[in-house]
């Protein structure tokens, strides 16, 4: 067995982290107390305790439990665990903790509703994944959702010194371990205790002599920060939170998350996220940023890591310190909400392709006012259609270039 789950905590007392969750007096912990346990679903990255809670939850209580996990749960596994219900075996209640329960489907979620609602069956699940996009929502309805936070460096650094106590016991040497050393696991691990854990396994082993130093932890822990999943919520919480840092002109904060992208080798992410930002956060304010930003993009795919970071920099830096503007981006979207509204309209006679007019047309002839024949290239004329003549979907931005074309158009329009 992996040291993390040697040493895996029995009592709540032990656990490192979560301490909003089950410190004195926190939600969850009260509800441990109370010894009634509702349905609950624990959502969290990996590493961070939800199994070792939940494990602690159901083997102190009074009822029949099952443990069964997403990944490897079968229909079948299910209807073994119902087939209790009514039984002597399930006679106090039935607990079923099923740990990763984003990989069963739809129908296997349903098919626990039934026992879930008429309190047949208490279910603690467990997932890595937004429940909301996950799980099914009449389970989610009840439930209740605790959330579970990365631990920091300072509360890993318990677990550290457990484990390297724990493997000297079982190894029978006396390790020379570093404080910096353990500060760097500590902090090397993305609030991840399994991950801590294994590092710790991993100094044991490759200690020559027992000494563990800053050098050899420091070996063991790179890049073991980097917490990313593709098709995770990691993936979208760092493009969130990189465009986000863009639009709020923070080059240093966009550098990093830009940072966290690269080093995982994702910079098709990246670069389709820069793009949009540049025409959604950027756009009329500095309209330049869309082929700049393109020509960087273009050059990060042909020239591909490691030199794909110095466009894609470029790119982050340009953005980030950019004037700002998203009127363009709001007046596409007011434009296309009357669409999906059945605000359409006929098109003005005007503007219509040339073609004969019918012997019912009470205006004949095309009537279309050349732009080009008059002074400024500009004549007043109705383009929108007669229901929506009236309408304004763009309101120029206060940036210095939309400013400028507003008093361009507000001269040559007459509206001064």
């Amino acid at each position: 067995m992996p040291l993390a789950d040697r040493i895996r905590p029995t009592a709540l007392c032990d656990v490192v982290g979560q301490t909003h969750l089950i410190g004195k007096n926190r939600p969850l912990a009260r509800v441990i107390e109370s010894g009634k346990i509702p349905n609950m679903i624990f959502y969290g990255p990996s590493g961070v305790g939800k199994t070792t809670i939940a494990r602690i939850i159901a083997e102190s209580a009074n009822m029949r439990l099952h443990k069964l996990n997403g990944t490897s749960a079968s229909t079948a596994d299910l209807k073994s665990v119902i087939a209790e219900i009514d039984t002597f075996y399930g006679s106090a209640g039935i607990l079923l903790y099923l740990d990763e329960i984003q990989y069963l489907n739809k129908k296997q979620q349903q098919s626990l509703l039934e026992y879930i609602e008429d309190g047949s069956i208490t279910l603690i699940a467990s997932t890595t994944e937004n429940p909301y996009f996950y799980v099914y929502n009449a389970i989610l309805s009840r439930s209740t959702v605790f959330e579970f936070k990365p631990v920091s460096a300072e509360e890993l650094e318990a677990a550290v010194r457990r484990g390297f106590a724990e493997i000297s016991k079982e190894n029978g040497v006396e390790y020379s371990v570093d404080d910096e050393a353990v500060k760097h696991i500590c902090r090397g691990c993305g609030g991840d205790v399994r991950k801590c854990l294994n590092t710790v396994e991993l100094c044991a082993l490759s200690a020559a002599e027992g000494k563990i130093d800053l050098a050899l932890a420091a070996e063991l822990t790179q890049r073991s920060n980097m917490r990313y999943d593709r098709d995770g919520d990691q993936h979208y919480d760092l493009l969130s939170a990189l465009q986000k840092s863009i639009r709020g002109s923070d080059e240093n904060a966009a550098l990093h998350y830009a940072a966290r992208l690269i080093s995982a080798g994702d910079i098709i992410s990246l670069s389709r996220r820069l793009l949009v930002i540049a025409s959604e956060d950027i756009g009329l304010a500095y309209p330049q940023a869309v082929p700049i930003v393109k020509a960087c993009v273009d050059s990060a795919m042909q020239l591909g890591l490691p030199e794909a970071r110095i466009p894609l920099g470029e790119a982050v830096v340009l953005l980030a310190t950019a004037p700002k503007s998203n009127s363009s981006y709001l007046a596409m979207d007011a434009a296309l909400a009357d669409i999906e509204n059945g605000e359409v309209g006929d098109f003005p006679r005007h503007l219509q392709n040339v073609h004969c007019d019918g012997v019912d047309a009470k205006v004949r002839g095309q009537h279309y006012l050349y732009p080009h024949d008059y002074p400024d290239h500009y004549v007043k004329q109705q383009y929108l259609p007669d229901n929506l003549k009236d309408k304004v979907y763009y309101h120029y931005g206060e940036n210095k270039l939309e400013r400028a074309a507003k008093e361009y158009w507000d001269k040559i329009k007459g509206r001064k």
